[in-house]
């Protein structure tokens, strides 16, 4: 054995248990020339047992690896974010890790940190006042990322948030103002159909009452004969009353024609 805790019973038993014995001798190597004196052979043994690959994570921890936020295999071009003036900001960020040998047990992996730094960028560009804010001082939104402490429980260290670039979008504010627009039209619209229809019934409703009083209207006067007759024959009607009335209501007749009926034609000239 040496500084490193490797023993023939320890390669062989990690051997045995499935491990990959060169990756591990060639990580303790490579940390010990580093001068990295955490990494011993029984917690190389048990980060490569866990899957990761301990030779990176030695050389990741001495050289800090670059991560591109969005990642190239999440099919997003950039990350995309609205200030409160509604201007839409297109983002694209490198974020500079260093691995954490104590975490990378458990820890959480790149795309834990993708995600959280992809967050806090929107976040943070939400919270800005004018996207214009942002355009003038990037580095502001690093800062206030590298803050949150967003490496937490995670395998790896964040060394620098660089925002890389940014691009101007969509006015959001000003399309979801002309969305709501066309929507209270639509509603509006909507109102005046319903108006126009509760007017069409009601003037049915008016034309159908027309017709029940003119109906009982011809009922009555269907009586009128009947009983001028009837006076007639007692003596209460006298024949000169009845030529009165016959008249009256020839005038009567007259009238409503002229009333209900079309507007003649005026001959030209005349």
């Amino acid at each position: 054995g040496d500084s490193t805790g490797i023993t023939r019973q320890g390669l062989e038993a990690h051997y045995l248990a499935g491990g990959r014995v060169p990756l591990v001798v060639q990580a303790l190597i490579a940390a010990h020339k580093a001068g990295i004196r955490e990494l011993d052979f029984k917690r190389a043994a048990a980060i490569d047992l866990a899957g990761r690959d301990v030779r990176e994570a030695v050389q990741t921890s001495v050289y800090p690896k670059v991560i591109d936020c969005p990642g190239k295999n999440s099919g997003r071009e950039s990350l995309d974010a609205v200030a409160k003036n509604g201007i839409q900001l297109k983002v694209k960020a490198r974020v500079t890790v260093r691995t954490n040998l104590y975490q990378l047990i458990g820890g959480a992996t790149e795309e834990t940190i993708i995600a959280r730094v992809g967050e806090g960028i929107v976040s943070a560009i939400g919270s800005a006042e004018k996207h214009s804010d942002v355009l003038e001082n990037p580095d502001v939104i690093s800062k206030t990322v590298l803050a949150r402490r967003l490496d937490a429980n995670t395998a790896f260290e964040i060394v620098s948030i660089d925002i890389a670039d940014i691009d101007v979008g969509a006015n959001i504010g000003a399309r979801l103002q002309a969305d709501q627009a066309e929507a209270d039209t639509r509603v509006a619209r909507a109102n005046a159909e319903g108006r126009r229809a509760m007017a069409v019934a009601k003037e049915q409703e008016m034309i159908a009452a027309i017709e029940e009083s003119r109906a009982a209207l011809v009922e009555s006067e269907a009586e009128v004969p009947k009983a001028v007759a009837d006076s007639l024959a007692s003596g209460q009607l006298g024949i000169t009353d009845y030529y009165k009335l016959r008249n009256l209501q020839a005038d009567t007749d007259m009238r409503r024609s002229i009333a209900t009926g079309p507007i003649p034609a005026v001959a030209g000239g005349q």
